[in-house]
């Protein structure tokens, strides 16, 4: 089957032809219909964050599964699924708590480099995300993956995979945004436009998109922010507590910077709770105020993959689209082949797309 496997940071992606090894008593094979390309994607091709190579990337996916080992019972072949980067034991402390982002059970997540699922002509490839979604076909874990419903459309399944679940639980699961709030929202790109969708789902009554490129804007309007504040034209903070009369509830960032994250938590009212989901270096620091935090109650939360319990948020939010209210159509920009995977990540460094789209025939 053919994959696209990095060499080395900063090279382009090689579509190679690379083997499955045999498939284990808890794993399933799965024929990939549609992968995205994501900005935690980019972040490895660019050395932004480190892992064995040569690998294969890609982590927003869904598929038919192929085949299934002796002891899976939760899917048969035929099934469509979506993929998450999220595996999950179900029995350590993290996971009987409802938070099954945290498992780190090495039998079921292995670490980077560990899993020997890929091979090119005998020669070991890493596997990224436990998943390893650039190719025409994943060897994964049972509870890497979720069953959906046969008639939600694959490419727009994909996203929810990653983007869309980040975004919206990052609202909904982290935050846990009441009805009537006033939400900032820093970054509009695939998990940005989550997030206004997030806070649209959960009834905020302000909802406002922060950006520098005009496009982004015009999209956060279409899925449901209230307010555009394009960062190009001046300080974003000083733009939203003018707007607000002193801050908001609920604050955003989805980039993964210093300075965005500190004006996440000084773009806060009274009260207020910033949210941090972009991936950030592990040597960046963030400056604030104590004496902000301590006289005015601020709240600074972490955020991965959206807090999510994947195995029945991926089927609701398929269920929220099917309804009509998940706009994920506009979210694609370009559907593309496997071979214009670099390509894509080009269009992805220069912001002009939301989310490319990798389709497979399937």
């Amino acid at each position: 089957m053919k994959a696209a496997i990095l060499e080395q940071v900063g090279k382009p992606m090689e579509i190679v032809d690379v083997t499955l090894g045999n498939m284990g008593p808890h794993e399933v094979r799965v024929r990939t219909a549609a992968v995205g390309l994501c900005h935690s994607d980019l972040h490895y091709i660019d050395g932004t964050v480190s892992q064995p190579m040569p690998v294969v990337l890609g982590h927003e996916v869904s598929g038919i599964v192929e085949a299934v080992g002796a002891h899976v019972t939760r899917f048969k072949p035929g099934d469509h699924v979506v993929g998450c980067l999220s595996v999950f034991c179900g029995t350590c402390e993290h996971c009987i708590s409802g938070n099954l982002v945290q498992c780190a059970n090495p039998e079921v997540k292995h670490a980077p480099g560990v899993a020997k699922r890929i091979e090119r002509a005998g020669t070991h490839v890493s596997q990224a995300f436990n998943l390893g979604a650039f190719a025409e076909e994943m060897l994964v874990h049972e509870n890497a993956i979720v069953k959906i419903r046969d008639d939600m459309p694959m490419d727009r399944a994909a996203l929810i995979g990653c983007g869309v679940l980040t975004g919206t639980g990052s609202v909904i699961r982290t935050a846990k945004v009441p009805p009537g709030s006033t939400v900032a929202i820093i970054g509009c790109g695939g998990v940005g436009l989550s997030a206004v969708m997030g806070a649209k789902l959960a009834g905020a009554l302000r909802i406002i998109a922060i950006d520098m490129l005009p496009n982004k804007l015009a999209l956060a309007k279409e899925f449901g922010a209230t307010d555009l504040i394009n960062a190009a034209d001046g300080d974003p903070v000083q733009q939203v507590l003018e707007l607000t009369g002193g801050g908001v509830n609920f604050s955003f960032e989805c980039i993964g910077g210093k300075r965005t994250a500190e004006q996440a938590i000084q773009m806060l009212g009274t009260g207020g709770a910033a949210t941090l989901m972009g991936v950030m270096p592990a040597d960046m620091q963030i400056e604030f105020s104590g004496r902000d935090l301590f006289a005015r109650q601020k709240k600074i939360l972490g955020c991965l993959m959206g807090s999510n319990q994947f195995p029945t948020d991926i089927p609701r939010l398929c269920d929220f689209y099917m309804q009509g209210r998940l706009p994920l159509d506009q979210m694609i920009s370009n559907r593309i082949r496997l071979d214009q995977i670099n390509e894509g990540f080009e269009a992805l460094k220069g912001g002009g797309v939301a989310r490319s789209v990798i389709t497979f025939d399937i």
